[in-house]
């Protein structure tokens, strides 16, 4: 069974699906946290992404993995584990314009599939339900207002020790909204079969129950 979850930057899809997967028994699949360690590959390697055939050179040099170890999620690029670094504001802003070119989606398409072939999974990012696994049983657009959104970044930041601008954070996540839904491939928008979510004035658990309860519906 394939859940797919879209929404746009700061929604809260990674926390909300990973909770959910836990109580439905299924792999949780961040593909947000594929297109992050790209990013940061790109951004470490001064990559021209501009450039095609700088980009593909580079793409062909990157290999990630995804493991689960207690339960928590970890990210490798090669064979280092860059979970921490991938979730820095500069490679999201970068995993947003990466994201949009089509060597990059090409190279994790078939990935994302095939995992989602082989397993239950909730599965969440800009384009799962209308692009990656347009069968999927259960799709949700998960969203929230761009204030409450980036309040939420903020409290996180801080929580991590930073001293983040709440404004900044506000502008990073309007510009990131208009780039993911005006793309050229795949943009961001709400599948014809998806459930809305706003949750906005909804507490995590609430989300979480809502989501679970179309999985077993669907069941």
């Amino acid at each position: 069974m394939n859940i797919a979850i879209d929404g746009p930057a700061g929604a809260g899809k990674s926390t909300i699906a990973r909770l959910a997967a836990k109580e439905l028994n299924f792999v949780y699949v961040d593909t947000g946290a594929m297109y992050r360690a790209i990013a940061l590959y790109l951004l470490d390697n001064k990559t021209d992404i501009d450039d095609e055939e700088a980009l593909k050179a580079a793409l062909e040099q990157i290999h990630i993995n995804i493991v689960y170890e207690s339960g928590v999620q970890h990210v490798f690029l090669d064979l280092q584990d860059v979970s921490t670094e991938i979730r820095s504001e500069k490679v999201g802003n970068m995993a947003s314009k990466s994201s949009a070119l089509k060597p990059v989606r090409e190279k994790l398409l078939d990935l994302q599939r095939d995992i989602a072939a082989k397993n239950d999974v909730i599965m969440d990012g800009r384009d799962i339900g209308t692009n990656i696994l347009p069968n999927a049983e259960v799709k949700v657009y998960l969203t929230a207002s761009v204030d409450v959104r980036a309040k939420r970044r903020y409290d996180e930041l801080v929580l991590r020790g930073e001293s983040p601008d709440l404004e900044s954070i506000k502008e990073g996540i309007e510009q990131r909204d208009y780039q993911d839904m005006n793309r050229d491939i795949a943009p961001l928008k709400q599948a014809d079969d998806a459930v809305l979510i706003d949750s906005s004035d909804m507490t995590i658990a609430e989300v979480v129950d809502k989501i679970v309860s179309l999985a077993k519906s669907a069941q």
